[in-house]
Order: structure tokens, then C-alpha cells, then sequence
């Protein structure tokens, strides 16, 4: 029995093929290498604050501060594989090879890129910066309105404005492009009429995206490709040539992928969603030198920081049990969530 790995010649056909065929690829983040087989390493470079200047003595632009950078090593969680018969009559190497690739094509193109899509939506979704709960759903005289309310809320955070790409579930894509407000834009109506597309809206490239994608409960979702890291890693195919119990050829590969939102720039996500399914933001009460944190939504857990850091993203985020002393000097933040819905905006309270 032969057994040839070809993970590293099919390797950028996977890549390929992912950027043509992903609904989510585009829009994905980039900036990682990997440190391993299942490890990435993000790098972020630092900045300094600002000083006034001063017109006399040393330092007069102030104390130097030397600039470093924070390197995160995150580990890709989703492990994949697959298997399946390759035709008998390839017994060569050479048709091995044209066998497995063709199979490859068909296997990234129907399988692996949808489940990826599906999960990076999910993914983004459970982790935005900002989730909206709509007490309705869109309609077509509302949704214009319900996406340029994205937009300001992502300005409002600094969040840039290049960069941002609208997901659009087919349902309220369809509300869009016939909304009299959107149509009433006459460059951007007449290129839906003319040739089907969307374009941008509010300067958002637009995309359509099946219904089936979309996680449940979310009406769209709108993402700045900078927020994220999206790996993908081809690592393994495998090919058996007559294996025991088949007449032929084995073909066996294995990913891992992952889509891990940013904490410090998680703003760039922006989920709108149904308001019954986001947690209630939590609230603060102090007696007995004693805080308690609630949230009206029942069965939520609420994490909470006291060193200023966003709780949603950060190692010394706690599960709130009990009511705490009252951290004198710091500041508490804290969201919630609960099972099935999405999480609560940050509360927080200087004391």
C-alpha cells in the first residue's frame, strides 16, 4: 500500500479557492502568521499618549516611552477531516495526483467553504462589539434607516470607515434593494436594476448571503475586515493507493481554520439582532460597602473586570457570584450572557 501526502501542493488551491468561492473571505482578517500546526501569532504595535509641549528644560516633548508591540499566539479550536474513495483507475502517481485535485476542488468548493463561512458568521456574531436589538424586524421603508444606524454607531466608535462590508441575509436583501429610500439614490438604484448588484450603501460593500448562513436571531451583521484574524490551514491529504478492504485510491485530509474577533478592535463588528435575544445590560448596586451586579435577563452569567480592561475579551474577566467589596480607586465593567442569545453591551462604574 503507497502513501503520498500532497497537503503542501494542494495547499494554495485551497487558499484559491477560498478567496473566489467564500462569501466571507474578502472581508476576513489577515494579520497573523502561524507558529505552529494549530497555533497563530497576532501582532499589534503599540502607541504612546500624547504630552503637552513644553518650551523649556529637558524632555520638552515629553518622557520618552520606549515602543513595543503585544504579540497574541491564539489556537485554532475547530479541527476538521475528511475521506473518500478516489477513482480505481488512477494507479499512477501522476493521476494520484489529478485525481486528488479534482476531488480537492469539489471538497473545498461544496464542503469545506460553506461550513467555514457558516462558522465564521456564527463566530462574529457570538463575539461582536456591538449588538443592536431591533424591537422588529427590518421592513422595506425601515431597513435603509436600520443600516445607517450601523454605520453612525461604528463612526461614533472610531471604528473606519474603508474597510466595512454589509452581510445581508436574502430575506432582507431583497427589502433593500426594492426600499423606495435605497432606489431613490439614483447611481445606486440604477446599478441594482441594471445588472442585479448591490454595490455599496453608505459606503459599505454589500453582500448577499443565503438565509441558511445567517445565525439565528441576527437580521445582518456589518464587519470592518480589520477586527479579526480567519485562518484556514490545509494540513493534510493524504492519498492511499489500495488500502486494505478498497480496490483504488484513499483520499484523507485534515484543516483547522478558526475566526477569532479582536478585542481591541471588536467595535468593527456590528451585529443587529432580535431585541428578546440580547442579554439585558447589567446594573450596579453598592450598599454595605458591598457591589451587587443584576441583569433582568434570567439564566444570564455576568463576567466583570475591576482593571479598566473590556470583560468580554479579557484574561481577568470574573464570573460574578456574589456581591464584592467595593473596589475603591478602579473601575468595574461588566456584560452578560446567557445561552442561546447574544451578549449584553459593557455597563460600568468608577468608584
Amino acid at each position: 500500500m503507497g502513501n503520498i501526502n500532497y497537503a503542501q501542493a494542494f495547499a494554495p488551491k485551497v487558499a484559491e479557492t477560498f478567496k473566489k468561492e467564500s462569501l466571507t473571505d474578502s472581508a476576513t482578517g489577515k494579520g497573523y502568521s502561524f507558529s505552529g500546526v494549530r497555533s497563530i501569532k497576532v501582532m499589534s504595535v503599540d502607541t504612546v499618549p500624547l504630552n503637552d509641549y513644553r518650551r523649556s528644560g529637558s524632555n520638552r516633548y515629553g518622557e520618552p516611552v520606549e515602543l513595543g508591540d503585544t504579540v497574541q499566539e491564539l489556537t485554532m479550536r475547530d479541527d476538521k477531516s475528511f475521506a473518500m474513495t478516489i477513482d480505481k483507475g488512477n494507479q499512477s502517481d501522476q493521476m494520484n495526483l489529478k485525481g486528488a485535485a479534482r476531488a480537492m476542488r469539489r471538497e473545498t468548493e461544496q464542503v469545506m467553504v460553506p461550513y467555514v463561512d457558516k462558522y465564521r458568521f456564527r463566530e462574529w456574531a457570538a463575539n461582536a462589539g456591538i449588538v443592536k436589538g431591533l424591537s422588529a424586524a427590518p421592513a422595506k421603508n425601515t431597513i435603509v434607516d436600520a443600516v445607517f444606524d450601523a454605520g453612525c454607531d461604528m463612526d461614533n466608535l472610531m471604528v473606519p470607515g474603508a474597510g466595512r462590508t454589509l452581510f445581508l441575509p436574502n430575506t432582507y436583501y431583497k427589502l433593500l434593494a426594492l426600499s423606495d429610500q435605497f432606489l431613490g439614490v439614483d447611481k445606486l438604484g440604477a446599478k441594482v436594476l441594471t445588472k442585479g448588484e448591490m454595490g455599496e450603501i453608505d459606503g459599505m460593500t454589500v453582500k448577499r448571503v443565503p438565509d441558511s448562513y445567517f445565525p439565528e436571531n441576527v437580521y445582518f451583521m456589518v464587519k470592518y475586515k480589520g477586527c479579526t484574524v480567519d485562518p484556514v490551514k490545509l494540513n493534510e491529504a493524504n492519498i492511499h493507493t489500495d488500502p486494505p478492504g478498497i480496490s483504488g485510491n484513499l483520499m484523507e485530509g485534515r484543516f483547522y481554520h478558526d475566526a477569532f474577533v479582536l478585542g481591541a478592535k471588536a467595535n468593527g463588528l456590528y451585529v443587529a439582532a432580535v431585541a428578546g435575544k440580547v442579554a439585558a445590560a447589567p446594573t450596579f448596586t453598592e450598599a454595605n460597602s458591598k457591589v451587587t451586579l443584576a441583569s433582568t435577563t434570567t439564566g444570564a452569567v455576568i463576567r466583570y473586570t475591576d482593571d479598566g480592561s473590556d470583560p468580554r475579551y479579557s484574561a481577568s474577566a470574573k464570573v460574578y457570584a456574589a456581591p464584592f467589596d467595593v473596589p475603591t480607586g478602579k473601575k468595574v465593567r461588566a456584560f452578560a450572557r446567557k445561552d442561546g442569545e447574544y451578549a449584553s453591551v459593557v455597563s460600568e462604574k468608577a468608584y
